[in-house]
């Protein structure tokens, strides 16, 4: 029996506000792909017959405020994990490389370069976002500059890539929580395809008991801006002196609040921030 796929493209500036509606909702069945370089985005869900797709179009629509007309077509068995191929391209960041697994067998890795091999129809988080390369790219140039000796915590760790990433570059005290437990399996399947079964410890746990008790040298928060000024104390309580806290998720028309919220609770840190996009992070320095 062939799979139906249904598809809708949304605003690319929408993604995160309907990645956030679909889990309060509770609604399954549905994913967000994004092509950050076309800076374009996609709702999609796959059912098991065109009848469902439809009923389930009609019920989602008005929900999301959703106004595009959706294509239709059937899927052959097991094939729908294709139709997510043309959304995710490989990436590097200097030695650190983001390479969909179909391009294992042929993809061109340079002495002395390692990669992270990732499955779309497992994970979102590719790197293929805005906000998850600002943070591949601190990350890379952290390990770089200071060395991959600390801590690292990966807080809301979605499919895991930035802390399999650290592992990658040499970093061997890693940790990564989700609130999501359905992240936290995500993130361990893709520490399997990697080889690295066991190397990075993912648990459940939101940013009150993920951070309790921890000091990380690096601490990176890739979640949505409410939650990152909501936390801030929480998280700045975290960073070890000497260490860095990556924040990302933040919309440029965002960050002067965001901003703001960090300064008061990390008076005397340095601050500095990049935009990408429509998307910024900002990188905290702890005295």
């Amino acid at each position: 029996m062939g799979l139906t796929e249904i598809k809708a493209e949304i605003a690319a500036a929408a993604v995160e506000e309907t990645d956030l509606l679909l889990q309060e909702l509770g609604i399954e069945g549905w994913s967000l792909l994004e092509d950050a370089i076309a800076k374009r985005a996609w709702l999609v869900g796959i059912f098991t017959s065109e009848s469902e797709a439809r009923a389930q179009w009609e019920a989602l629509k008005p929900q999301l405020g959703l106004m595009e007309t959706p294509v239709i077509r059937t899927l052959a068995d097991q094939d729908w994990r294709d139709s997510y191929k043309a959304h995710f391209k490989a990436w590097q960041s200097g030695r650190l490389h983001w390479v969909p697994v179909w391009e294992r067998a042929t993809y061109a890795l340079p002495a002395g370069d390692v990669a992270l091999w990732l499955d779309p129809g497992l994970a979102f988080g590719t790197g293929n976002h805005e906000t998850t390369r600002l943070c591949c790219e601190r990350l890379v140039a952290f390990a770089a500059s200071r060395g991959t000796n600390g801590r690292l915590i990966d807080a809301g760790c979605g499919s895991g890539i930035l802390a399999l990433s650290a592992s990658l570059l040499g970093f061997r005290d890693i940790r990564g929580f989700d609130n999501d437990a359905e992240a936290v399996r995500v993130s361990q399947e893709n520490a399997v395809l990697n080889g690295m079964e066991g190397v990075v410890r993912f648990f459940p746990g939101d940013l009150d008991s993920g951070l309790a008790g921890q000091k990380a040298d690096l601490l990176m928060a890739n979640i949505q801006a409410d939650v990152l000024m909501r936390f801030a104390g929480r998280l700045v309580d975290a960073v070890a002196p000497g260490g860095l806290l990556v924040l990302s998720g933040i919309l440029a028309i965002e960050v002067d609040k965001v901003r703001a919220a960090f300064k008061a609770a990390a008076p005397g840190w340095a601050v500095e921030g990049r935009t990408m996009g429509e998307w910024c992070d900002l990188a905290l320095t702890r005295p």
